[in-house]
């Protein structure tokens, strides 16, 4: 009897370590290379323009993911795309991001990671490659930035996600005055409706006319709706509001921007959508003032056309793109282009 004990003890302890064996070998480590680039020829119908056509290529992106274990992930991406200083092409590290699986509800990222601000209206949207979304479009926020964010998932429909980052952006390190930028925002999904809110909060400090420096808090705040009414068509609209910024990253008290951005997408077939988009920016008058402080950049902005996918990872479109200023003197924008994405 003691013998057969024994030998059934020794199976029990035999299948677990087989077990155990056998869920180490389930997961290998495994790493991906990826790339996508946004090229197009436009053709500007605006009057009185001298550049009439170009070709350009707007961005590409070149990364690497590397899945470590079954909690941790790596992920690295460079953006190569036009420096303001003077470079037509210049490589950003974008992202430098660890993941690390908490627990099934709870999510950790650290390093240059992506923010997510606009990441799900960019989703919605779908044509990023043709226009970033509102928010990024008009320097409401930054794709990417250096600090720490936590994704909770509260309910199967319902999530969370907080953040804290330098708050310059991928392009820039901290400033001197080391101050960090706080966020949060509330995304609930299904298969038909997206809702998200979001907000945040950074204080810089400015120097006013007088030479005082003075602590401001720039915050941004958004609210988005999208709805996939069936299965070829789809509808979104987003209010974007900026305070004390003439940019996320550029403190102003009292100058404010605010926004309306609203798109569709009708499906034909597997191949070929029909989009549209507008896009409303405005700004508020400063004291004693007669005209808006943004006046030369506010207006309404229109982009329609027509997509085709001939394979995957390559899209193509036609389509036009106009802007309609609110200062008179300044003459409205009329574009065609053609625009090309293709990934690997």
């Amino acid at each position: 009897m003691r013998l057969k004990n024994l030998f059934l003890a020794l199976l029990v302890i035999a299948g677990s370590l087989n077990t155990v064996a056998q869920e180490k070998a389930e997961f290998k480590p495994s790493g991906k290379v990826d790339g996508k680039v946004f090229f197009n020829y436009h053709y500007d119908m605006t009057d009185g323009t001298q550049k009439e056509s170009s070709f350009e290529i707007q961005r590409a992106y070149f990364g690497y993911k590397y899945h470590i274990s079954k909690d941790f992930t790596a992920s690295v991406i460079f953006d190569v795309g036009h420096n303001e200083a003077g470079s037509d092409y210049t490589a950003y590290l974008k992202k430098a991001q660890l993941d690390w699986k908490m627990s099934p509800v709870v999510k950790l990222s650290l390093g240059m990671i992506g923010l997510e601000q606009f990441s799900d209206q960019e989703k919605f949207w779908g044509y990023r490659y043709i226009m970033k979304s509102f928010a990024d479009q008009y320097g409401f926020g930054s794709s990417a930035d250096l600090g720490v964010k936590a994704n909770i998932k509260i309910t199967d429909n319902l999530y969370a996600n907080a953040f804290v980052i330098n708050g310059e952006g991928y392009k820039k390190i901290q400033d001197e005055d080391g101050k960090q930028k706080f966020g949060a925002d509330l995304v609930f999904k299904n298969k038909a409706l997206i809702a998200k809110f979001y907000a945040d909060a950074n204080t810089a400090t400015i120097v006013e006319e007088g030479g005082n420096e003075k602590d401001v808090t720039v915050s941004a705040l958004a609210a988005f709706i999208g709805y996939q009414f069936c299965d070829h068509f789809r509808m979104g609209a987003e209010y974007n509001q900026l305070i004390n910024g003439k940019k996320y990253s550029s403190a102003a008290e009292d100058h404010d921007l605010e926004g309306l951005s609203v798109y569709s997408t009708y499906t034909v077939n597997k191949k070929v959508e029909i989009f549209g988009r507008y896009d409303y920016l405005t700004s508020n008058k400063l004291d004693g003032e007669t005209e808006k402080w943004n006046l030369s950049k506010n207006g309404s902005a229109i982009t329609t056309g027509i997509q085709y996918a001939p394979a995957k990872g390559v899209k193509m479109a036609f389509n036009y793109q106009g802007f309609m200023n609110k200062d008179s003197s300044i003459e409205d924008k009329s574009l065609l282009f053609v625009n090309f994405e293709f990934k690997f």
